[in-house]
């Protein structure tokens, strides 16, 4: 795994949101040195879920009107089916979003996370995956999907499911230290 000291990443993430597919990434990446920030259009906790049923509430660190998508270096859109389906209609969220998109930052999604990229137009021309039920969405939006494990194209890394979760956070760890030498460099 890379290394990601000082770096600084945003999960945008709100009630629904598959509880494993938050904290996976996010623990997995805090041991790999980077600074985690739990981003919610609201404070307090989320709502995590295991599938259809409740799981634990997760606490939120920042919420969206008192951060901006400059303050971090990628970001990462975790599943859960009501998660990114509220968090694309709401203007701050899909705003954020767009911006990291827009700046050439890493981005990461998983399960039901690419909606909020093809909210922003974010897919058209890439190679991504998905939870099946979103590839037709996907397509429609200009992606090519595929069935695998973890894709990365360009500044987008997308996976499947929980069960791909070590591979996504992998490839995203390594997207980001990827980035970081390139910028240092």
């Amino acid at each position: 795994m890379a290394k990601l000291n000082g770096k600084k990443i945003a999960i945008l993430a709100t009630n629904g949101v598959e509880q494993v597919e938050l904290t996976t990434p996010r623990d997995t990446l805090r041991r790999e040195g980077a600074e985690v920030t739990v981003v919610a259009p609201k404070a307090g906790d989320i709502q995590g879920m295991n599938h259809d049923q409740k799981g634990d509430k997760i606490s939120v660190d920042a919420t969206l009107d008192s951060v901006k998508p400059e303050q971090f270096d990628a970001l990462i859109l975790p599943g859960g089916v009501a998660n990114p389906d509220y968090l694309r209609v709401n203007p701050a969220a899909v705003a954020f979003v767009k911006s990291f998109l827009a700046s050439g930052k890493p981005v990461s999604a998983v399960c039901h996370g690419p909606w909020m990229l093809i909210e922003v137009d974010g897919v058209r021309g890439k190679k991504v995956t998905s939870w099946p039920s979103l590839q037709t969405d996907l397509r429609n939006a200009g992606a090519s999907w595929v069935d695998q494990e973890v894709v990365r194209d360009g500044m987008l890394v997308t996976s499947r499911k929980p069960d791909d979760l070590a591979a996504f956070c992998r490839e995203t760890a390594a997207m980001i230290a990827d980035t970081a030498q390139r910028r240092a460099a």
